[in-house]
């Protein structure tokens, strides 16, 4: 038996053949799946984040879904602006009220490690890949590592010209080479050291700097406070890289505050928005070339964030 295959072609159509209610529904449907686009791409990038609210709002740790639900908190013993997620759902963060230190703490609020210094304030803090934590003391300025049994087990002396100790270091990441990178807010600095305590890199350029970030390229992501900025600078202290009010003012950069390198390049970047609640951005991802694709503005839930990390980053 011979099958025949008929393939049948409908005639092509101008617009201008059609009847009128038949183009307006054409222009209408355009529309429509244009709008669905725009919203679609605009709604397509949302995260799960852990901040730290601080300010005029709570002193606290917040954890938010990715559809924008409060779905867990915990209020921190005394100022905290800085915390660290681990890969177990933990907490780590520094305190500095009295007594001053560094706790962790699992999901179910409970303490399961603390470390208490003898040093007027901690701020800042780093759980190591050894399993260790590194301590930002202040007053006097140093690095201190310190085991899970709470023993010293090394000390870096820090170097700023911040006589009080309250600003003298935010952040400090160890970096690969085993070097200590510092962030000294009050001086407006941020510094390489090595075990010694040397010097081996530093910039100085910046204001009330929180955080400073080692990029696989060797260059350095710095948040850079006040100045209302983000800057990649190079070995030599050259500039190759910058964010700031003028490539999104929507955003209300006020005091930039924490910085995270996303696995796909992106940077989430937070936005400290002190005497400006209510107004931008607490937070936002941009990309190398400056697009905005997300940003957390949620002013009923928080008044002003220090520290912000999406936990979803795959």
């Amino acid at each position: 038996m011979l099958h025949t295959s008929i393939t049948i072609r409908p005639p092509f159509l101008n617009k201008d053949d059609l009847p009128m209610r038949w183009t307006t529904c054409l222009t209408a449907a355009t529309f429509l799946l244009s709008a669905a686009a725009t919203a679609h791409a605009a709604d397509a990038v949302k995260h799960r984040i852990l901040f730290a609210e601080y300010g005029k709002g709570e002193n606290r740790l917040v954890e938010v879904a990715a559809d924008g639900k409060l779905v867990w908190e915990y209020k921190f013993p005394s100022i905290a602006v800085i915390f660290q997620p681990l890969a177990d759902g933990n907490i780590v963060f520094a305190h500095g009220g009295s007594p001053t230190g560094v706790d962790e703490i699992n999901r179910d609020k409970k303490t399961v490690w603390t470390y208490v210094s003898k040093c007027p304030q901690v701020l800042g803090c780093q759980r190591l890949a050894n399993g260790n934590t590194l301590v930002a003391e202040q007053g006097p300025c140093r690095a201190v590592e310190v085991n899970p049994k709470g023993e010293v087990v090394h000390v870096t002396k820090m170097t700023t010209t911040e006589e009080a100790f309250h600003r003298q270091v935010r952040n400090v990441h160890k970096l690969a080479n085993g070097n200590i990178l510092a962030a000294h807010e009050g001086e407006g600095a941020i510094r390489e050291y090595d075990l010694d305590g040397k010097t081996v890199w530093e910039y100085t350029k910046v204001e009330n700097t929180g955080e400073a970030l080692r990029l696989d390229n060797g260059n350095t992501l710095i948040a850079c406070g006040t100045q209302k900025r983000v800057i990649e600078v190079t070995p030599a202290g050259e500039v190759v890289w910058e964010f700031g009010p003028k490539d999104a003012p929507e955003l209300n950069l006020t005091w930039i505050s924490s910085l995270q390198v996303l696995k796909n390049g992106h940077y989430i970047i937070g936005n400290f928005l002190r005497g400006q609640e209510g107004k931008g951005a607490h937070a936002f991802e941009v990309t190398r070339d400056k697009k905005v694709v997300w940003t957390f503005a949620d002013h009923v839930l928080v008044k002003s964030l220090a520290t912000i990390r999406v936990l979803d980053d795959r």
